[in-house]
């Protein structure tokens, strides 16, 4: 049994960890509600946007705009991996990566490419993966403008004909204590469904012209859609660590209860046998 002072200098050790543990927590849940109505305020625009553009994109002709719609033979994949820039998190980090590589398994023999979108992804997938290029200092100032910057070289490279598909993996904001790894094909733009109620596309009618929709709405469609799942992933991020922290916090205190348990018995045990030696010694004496 370790003795009384390594026990003290653990249960210090485990308070300290403990204090860390539930200040990390606090923070995170203060971040979250921030992150969380933002991500619930933005995503019906996106989804209804994503949804007219969709139908739109169905009846393009020509190259103006239809070249974002445009199904090529998948020969060059590129994956953008949105993570985080710390740890501490759980596995949010880790369920991207295994994602990223399930991925790339699939799509074995032809060329993939990753872009990373935070520090932990990064420093996991240069290591198993092409990282083409790094874009952690998004997270440094997370604006609108910063993430159309990203989806525009996106677009530039697929219209080139760099990349045949893009595709995102990213978590999806589900509550606080549940987040799930999504994968959502970005580029080329996939075109409606017909619905089960009806097998008629959706028909609008557009003014000024569709050329001029297309040419300002689909990237803006576009630059939205990286938006969300980048504010998706951040406010997952928050909802993962203050989850992991909280357990920590708990296993911390646990810990602590269990070493101060040890350390009363370890003291009433050098206690009794303080006595004992004392009833001892008092003993031979009167003998």
């Amino acid at each position: 049994m370790a003795n009384l002072k390594e026990i003290r200098s653990r249960i210090v050790s485990v308070s300290s960890t403990m204090q860390i543990t539930s200040a990390m927590k606090m923070v995170s849940a203060a971040k979250l509600k921030k992150a969380q109505d933002a991500i619930t305020a933005m995503r019906p625009y996106s989804e209804k946007l994503t949804e007219l553009l969709q139908n739109l994109s169905a009846t393009l002709d020509g190259d103006t705009g239809g070249a974002f719609a445009e199904q090529r033979p998948v020969n060059k994949v590129l994956i953008v991996a949105i993570t985080s820039n710390r740890g501490l998190c759980g596995a949010f980090n880790s369920n991207v990566i295994k994602q990223v590589k399930a991925l790339q398994e699939s799509y074995a023999g032809k060329q993939v490419d990753v872009l990373a979108i935070g520090k932990k992804g990064n420093d996991v997938l240069k290591k198993i993966a092409n990282v083409t290029d790094n874009k952690s200092s998004l997270f440094d100032a997370l604006t609108f403008e910063n993430v159309a910057a990203i989806a525009q070289t996106l677009m530039d490279k697929f219209a080139a004909g760099e990349y045949d598909k893009i595709e995102l993996v990213y978590n999806h904001f589900k509550n606080a204590a549940t987040q799930v790894v999504l994968t959502e094909q970005f580029l080329p733009l996939k075109p409606v469904e017909a619905s089960k109620e009806s097998t008629v596309a959706t028909d609008y009618i557009f003014e000024p012209g569709k050329e001029e929709i297309v040419l300002s709405l689909i990237p803006l469609s576009l630059k939205t859609q990286l938006y969300k799942a980048v504010r998706d992933s951040f406010a997952s991020e928050h909802g993962a660590r203050m989850t992991a922290m909280h357990k920590a916090t708990d296993n911390a205190t646990e810990l602590r209860n269990q070493l101060k348990l040890t350390y009363n018995k370890a003291r009433q045990a050098a206690i009794t046998g303080e006595i004992l030696e004392i009833v001892g010694g008092a003993n031979a004496l009167a003998g």
